[in-house]
């Protein structure tokens, strides 16, 4: 190569510069992503407390927002505005630009908000919560509609055409609320739902704890299943065009379904971590996954290749070599949050080693709730059942968990005598 030409490079070099292919600055797991209209900006959520506002042209953090006390689980774009983000702490803060404090805080929720979504005129805010309910709060006035009937935590929640609304919730029903309101419809189906999306032409697509993405009609009829694995599917996104739906599992694969076809046209496979979120940018051509690894990665939503640096791949499997061991298969749901050695410390959860005996909010290192502080809880083979039997939110209200539970008395016994002998 030639003096001239390396002249050459450097200054397209400086002239064009390369951004940043992997989004790096959350302390914690990325729970939520949403991308502005125009493709320029992401904002992100985080296990950390934070959310972050990205320039997407150079990969570059803007800012770095701190006003939620506890995980931002949700983001979304507000038009005219900039974002909304929602907490577990009950509380939506709406953002303009890169401002360091909210211009609005939304209030009412009694639980964690789990999701959020935005009426298409942009005049109307849904917002999906544990405390079983759904809130549709008119931007302008600030008035809200509480939608209940959710038995359990909700979501998931979406705008349909014409203003109804559509709610996933844990107790496996998918709801559907008249804009007029009406009575809901409601739809039961075999497992715990995470996440709902809409297509432009009301096509309502959930995503469900058997690893299955399920497709209805706006009335709720049912008209699609699509195996996408066998574990949970915990993150859920639809291109601007309804023509891509990108499902996200507990072990890493994201999953692009060709809605029209009803079927997956490529599988992103990451680092073998959780997906908590996607979004597609407005083109649709690409896609941002934030997961427990604490990245927002970018893939090229057509070939289904990453885009940047080869992803690493996930360390060892290390129930490995308790292959069979019924107790272990079960903490699999667990093994993303928590770990089960002191070397390996805390994740989003506390590390399980020396769980029994151990008070409640004890772990060293680990930022525990108020709520959890306050309790009087000593983890046994007894409570350690109790809190899968009944969930973490009736057991511990305040916690960070996710709701989950164990309904197979058998399998409860099967985890906490597992746990007993590998936490020592």
């Amino acid at each position: 190569m030639t003096a001239r030409h390396l002249s050459v490079l450097l200054a397209l070099a400086l002239i064009s510069p390369v951004p940043a292919q992997e989004l790096r600055g959350h302390g914690g797991p990325v729970r939520a992503v949403a991308v502005s209209a125009d493709g320029r900006f992401a904002m992100t959520g985080s296990f950390d407390q934070s959310a972050m506002l990205w320039n997407l042209a150079d990969g570059t953090a803007d800012a770095v927002l701190r006003f939620h006390q506890g995980a931002v689980n949700a983001v979304v774009v507000i038009p005219g505005l900039g974002f909304a983000t929602g907490a577990e702490d009950g509380r939506i803060a709406l953002w303009r630009g890169n401002a360091a404090e909210p211009v609005r805080v939304l209030q009412g929720h009694k639980g964690p908000v789990a999701a959020l979504a935005v009426s298409a005129d942009g005049g109307m805010l849904a917002s999906a919560s544990w405390d079983e309910t759904v809130r549709v709060t008119t931007l302008g006035d600030g008035t809200a509609r509480v939608l209940e009937g959710h038995r359990g935590p909700v979501n998931g929640v979406a705008f349909l055409p014409g203003g109804g609304i559509v709610s996933a919730g844990y107790d496996a029903t998918l709801r559907i609320w008249p804009a007029d309101a009406g009575a809901e419809r409601i739809v039961t189906l075999p497992a715990p739902l995470n996440g709902v999306v809409v297509a432009p032409d009301g096509e309502i697509a959930v995503a469900a704890a058997d690893g299955r993405l399920r497709l209805f009609g706006p009335d709720g009829e049912s008209r699609a299943e699509i195996e996408i694995g066998q574990t949970p599917l915990i993150a859920l996104a639809l291109s601007a065009d309804g023509a891509t739906i990108a499902a996200g599992g507990l072990r890493g694969q994201v999953a692009l379904v060709d809605r029209k076809a009803r079927s997956i046209r490529a599988t992103l496979v990451g680092p073998g971590l959780p997906v908590w979120s996607l979004a597609f940018l407005p083109d649709g051509r690409q896609l941002l996954s934030g997961g427990t690894d604490r990245l927002v990665r970018r893939w090229n939503a057509l070939t289904g290749e990453h885009v940047g640096t080869v992803v690493p791949r996930a360390g060892p499997d290390v129930l490995a070599a308790f292959q069979g061991e019924r107790g272990a298969q079960v903490f699999r749901a667990c093994a993303a949050c928590h770990t089960l050695t002191p070397s390996d410390g805390n994740r989003a959860g506390p590390t399980l080693h020396g769980l029994f005996g151990r008070k409640i909010a004890s772990a060293p290192g680990y930022a525990y709730s108020d709520a959890f502080k306050a309790m009087d809880i000593v983890w046994t083979k007894e409570t350690v059942a109790k809190l899968f039997e009944i969930g973490p939110s009736a057991y511990t209200p305040g916690t960070k968990m996710p709701e989950q539970t164990i309904g197979s008395a058998e399998d409860r016994q099967a985890l906490v005598d597992w746990l007993e002998k590998v936490t020592h």
